[in-house]
């Protein structure tokens, strides 16, 4: 869902509208298992981040997306399939995307696009903030290739998940959710600005470049649910969409070393 405070700030850094105000009622139970959850595992710290996390989430139809730091990824499934079985009548499910505290560091892209992603699009929920004292970030290049910039990497890899007969309903969504934020950080470094929304940056690139607009307008339909896709159908826009998307994204904004 759109957050509509998402943008630049008079002083050119990123703006959002994320708050532990804005957590809807609804919600408020799940949030408080996630922290519970993670509450349980010694020194650990829990984030909430997406439409949960603006206000914008509804019910039955959103994720919960909690981002945990100093839990290990196996302990993360486990407890995101067991909040999803849980509250599976108020969200579509509970994700627990896991970052160690290392992951923090250092100046590479990917540290940096970290610390960028907790000091604006996170609400701290349990444990140690390890985000405290991180200032406001600039909304740039740097910002956009720190969240994106391993788009040509995931490329080659979903090429390898779907020869290897990986699910393609799965593989699809998540080809589309994640070329669809490379298509923002597109958006945000040509027009000057900054979003993260998948869909207004899949129509303002589709009138920049018209030969991607079917492409983009399948990948938003496979993001959102509405349409489901065959193996061939991931086949032919990894060649078609992704690849020029990941092309395009090296040139305009740069990818990690």
């Amino acid at each position: 869902m759109r957050d509509p405070q998402e943008g630049v700030a008079a002083d050119g850094t990123i703006t959002t509208g994320v708050a532990r105000s804005r957590v809807p009622a609804a919600f408020e139970p799940v949030v408080r298992a996630a922290v519970d959850a993670v509450g349980a595992v010694d020194g650990a710290s829990a984030y909430l981040y997406g439409s949960v996390a603006t206000g914008r989430a509804r019910v039955g139809a959103s994720d919960v997306d909690v981002l945990p730091v100093g839990v290990d990824r196996a302990a993360a499934l486990r407890l995101g399939r067991e909040l999803s079985a849980r509250f599976r009548e108020v969200c579509r499910g509970v994700e627990l995307a896991p970052l160690a505290p290392g992951d923090l560091l250092g100046e590479s892209d990917e540290a940096y696009g970290n610390r960028v992603f907790l000091r604006h699009y996170s609400v701290h929920l349990t444990g140690p903030d390890v985000a405290a004292g991180l200032p406001a970030y600039p909304a740039d290049a740097r910002a956009a290739r720190g969240f994106n910039g391993d788009i040509a990497r995931d490329l080659e890899r979903w090429r390898a998940a779907l020869d290897a007969g990986d699910d393609a309903r799965r593989l699809g969504r998540r080809v589309a959710r994640k070329t669809l934020l490379a298509v923002a950080g597109i958006v945000s470094v040509h027009d000057r600005t900054w979003t993260t929304d998948r869909e207004l940056a899949a129509r303002r690139w589709a009138t920049v470049d018209p030969a991607r607009a079917a492409g983009l307008a399948t990948l938003l339909a496979w993001s959102d649910g509405s349409s489901v896709p065959a193996a061939a159908a991931v086949r032919t826009a990894l060649d078609t969409t992704v690849a020029p998307v990941a092309a395009t994204f090296a040139a305009l904004v740069g990818l990690w070393e």
